[in-house]
């Protein structure tokens, strides 16, 4: 099934217990909220599925993975209230990962930006390409990582997460990516990438739900709490996007 989205799409297929989630936008595969909320739309469906065993996220395109949060979006935001359902989408999307029984293998074949590292971090098992290089480029933009930083600093601990915080100008490689633990594996190339993640997905897919939904619990637990807190984070991005620091980088940025 695929819902066209404005000029991007979310597309869903279940195929032998494995279930493949695609999404798309023409900016570098940034996500608009209605992008993210058919995400989590689709996620919360395959997390419910009977004929759903395992998940593979991915974007389309041979670019960029996920350029993170839409600047027309940003840049059209008005009020704190408006500031904060945007960016409670990305809080959504990672709870709704957090949350989903089935393991989440994540695709990376580009770069990853902002809310793209956060998916990356959200999900249970991320496989990546050469040059799929990380940023969080929130400070930049005179907000900060919020939303996405409990999930990213789960996974590469709170020193790396500070590094990528810090400096959000400079990417850093997917083999630092890969040596602080968010990426599980680093291949060389595209189709060694995708063989990797069709032979976990297949191997998944014939192992037993139960046992896998009881490990997802093991592996995310502490994170009782996100609901609120990453909604609470939500509410600093809506306001920080808000001030004039904010609204000239942002102004910036679209420029380029």
């Amino acid at each position: 099934m695929i819902k066209h989205i404005g000029s991007g799409h979310v597309k869903t297929e279940t195929h032998k217990g494995i279930t493949t989630i695609e999404f798309f936008h023409p900016q570098s595969n940034s996500l608009p909220s209605d992008i993210i909320a058919e995400l989590v739309h689709a996620i919360n469906h395959a997390g419910t599925d009977p004929a759903c065993v395992v998940i593979i996220l991915r974007s389309a395109g041979e670019k960029a993975f996920c350029a993170g949060a839409s600047f027309d979006e940003l840049e059209a935001i008005k009020n704190e209230q408006q500031g904060f359902a945007f960016f409670k989408g990305f809080a959504e999307l990672i709870n709704a990962m957090r949350k989903c029984p089935k393991f989440i293998i994540a695709r990376i074949h580009g770069k990853c930006v902002g809310g793209g590292v956060g998916i990356a971090a959200a999900a249970d098992y991320a496989i990546a390409v050469d040059g799929a290089d990380v940023k969080l480029s929130e400070l930049s933009l005179a907000i900060g990582p919020f939303v996405v930083g409990p999930a990213i600093e789960r996974k590469v601990g709170l020193s790396a997460f500070s590094m990528l915080a810090i400096d959000a100008s400079l990417f850093r490689s997917s083999e630092w990516a890969k040596r602080k633990g968010l990426f599980a594996e680093h291949h060389a190339t595209v189709e060694l990438m995708d063989e990797a993640v069709e032979k976990l997905s297949i191997k998944l897919s014939v192992s037993s739900p139960e046992a896998m939904a009881e490990m997802k619990k093991i592996f995310w637990k502490g994170t009782e709490n996100w609901d609120e807190l990453l909604a609470d984070r939500a509410k600093i991005s809506g306001r920080l996007v808000l001030t004039e620091f904010s609204k000239e980088a942002i102004a910036n940025m679209k420029k380029r």
